[in-house]
């Protein structure tokens, strides 16, 4: 009777990984269409194939080193079985290859964050490079030192200093967030965007609608990002804690984009629905380091901090000339720091103000430093940026041969 509990469990929680696993992966759909959306019409191919090429490469990285850096074990998983793990002292209690894809999908989710923020400028093939160092060892290193449990260097272990990232708000947001700022930094603005007084240019993107949609598929795939990080479901007590991650990351997410559109009405006297979008994916970063301890209230407000902060966020970055076309840094950096931060409001008990500073530290500048010393050497080898008449072009053409849009142009 026990065994065939274990096994209901078993197969429970492996489904459930599954699927969320699953819910996560149409997080690349979302990630693709509100970058499409946000870029101009003769950039939105390139965006397109970045996006499917870096989930496929984050995929075959992964599963060649990510996952044993970041967790052990041998390289191309050739100790993940069928069955369980070879050698294993006690059962799993779900299938390790479950666990696997459900990882390599966070991985892909990091990657696409660099995506947004170098659209429109950077070549395609320098990025796909980089693509493969950062799902490669990049993030599988600071993912050792965070949910792998090692410690930093030998130096010290984040988790007995007090650091908790229930779902990666630093450990995938931030992450991503600090590579792309790494090639942001390096590539420069695009063309255009800011005048020589220092005037900041709006450059609207080809497809609301589409940056819509992207919105709503990245708010649907984050239920099973932090839902979950629950890592199971087939109890009482793993069930009711997956229903309120569930819960609070919905909350969030509204409260994050009321409180975004409000604050832009405030300040331009207008609804932005761009940075409504960006409210609500702030919110949505905002509650993933500790969804499953706030109240709904609690996340609501968390949410809404994230909104407000991410709509001052992109206008400074603007003001500094970090030109991000998506609002990727913003979103995803900034505020994946306030996830950290807001963790011991809520769960004092597990982690500490100092210790999420230490980690968010760790991460953040691991992960700058190491991408701006690859894309450096991209630079270098392979140069990072398009020719200044392709940008002018559109990249669609000169890097992929192909127009997103092709009725749409004039024929003389």
């Amino acid at each position: 009777m026990e065994n065939d509990i274990f096994q209901l469990q078993y197969a429970l929680d492996t489904f459930y990984f599954l699927v969320c696993g699953a819910l996560v992966m149409w997080m690349a759909a979302g990630f693709s269409m509100l970058e499409a959306g946000l870029v101009r019409a003769k950039n939105t191919t390139e965006i397109l194939t970045k996006n499917v090429a870096l989930y496929a490469i984050a995929c075959i990285m992964y599963m060649v080193c990510g996952y044993a850096i970041m967790y052990g074990g041998d390289i191309f998983l050739s100790t993940i079985a069928g069955d369980g793990v070879a050698g294993a002292d006690e059962p799993a209690t779900y299938a390790p290859s479950a666990d696997f894809f459900f990882q390599v999908v966070f991985v892909a989710t990091a990657m696409s964050i660099v995506s947004g923020a170098v659209a429109e400028r950077m070549k395609l093939w320098a990025f796909l490079a980089f693509a493969v160092v950062m799902t490669g060892f990049i993030y599988p290193m600071e993912g050792s030192w965070t949910w792998g449990g090692n410690p930093v260097f030998g130096l010290y272990a984040l988790g007995d200093l007090g650091f908790l990232d229930f779902a990666g708000s630093g450990i995938v947001h931030m992450a991503g967030a600090a590579a792309a700022l790494a090639g942001v930094l390096l590539l420069g603005p695009r063309k255009g965007k800011y005048g020589a007084d220092g005037s900041v240019n709006a450059i609207p993107g080809a497809n609301l609608p589409l940056a819509t949609l992207g919105t709503f598929i990245l708010w649907m795939g984050w239920f099973g990002f932090n839902g979950g990080s629950v890592l199971a479901t087939a109890s009482v007590e793993s069930a009711n804690a997956v229903a309120v991650v569930f819960m609070n990351t919905n909350t969030a997410a509204a409260g994050g984009l009321v409180a975004a559109l409000l604050t832009a009405r405030l300040m331009f006297c207008k609804a932005d629905l761009t940075m409504a979008l960006n409210g609500a994916l702030a919110g949505l970063v905002a509650i993933t380091a500790g969804p499953d301890t706030p109240s709904a209230l609690q996340a609501t407000i968390f949410g809404a901090i994230g909104g407000v902060l991410v709509v001052f966020s992109i206008i400074t970055l603007d003001k500094l000339h970090i030109d991000d076309p998506v609002g990727a840094i913003s979103v995803h950096g900034v505020v994946g720091l306030l996830g950290l931060l807001l963790v011991p409001v809520t769960n004092g008990e597990n982690s500490s103000f100092t210790g999420q500073l230490i980690g968010a530290a760790t991460i953040f500048f691991w992960v700058f430093i190491t991408s701006l010393i690859v894309f450096f050497v991209i630079k270098m080898v392979l140069g990072i940026r398009v020719g200044e008449e392709e940008e002018y072009e559109g990249v669609d053409l000169g890097e992929c041969g192909l127009e997103a849009y092709p009725e749409f142009v004039t024929q003389k």
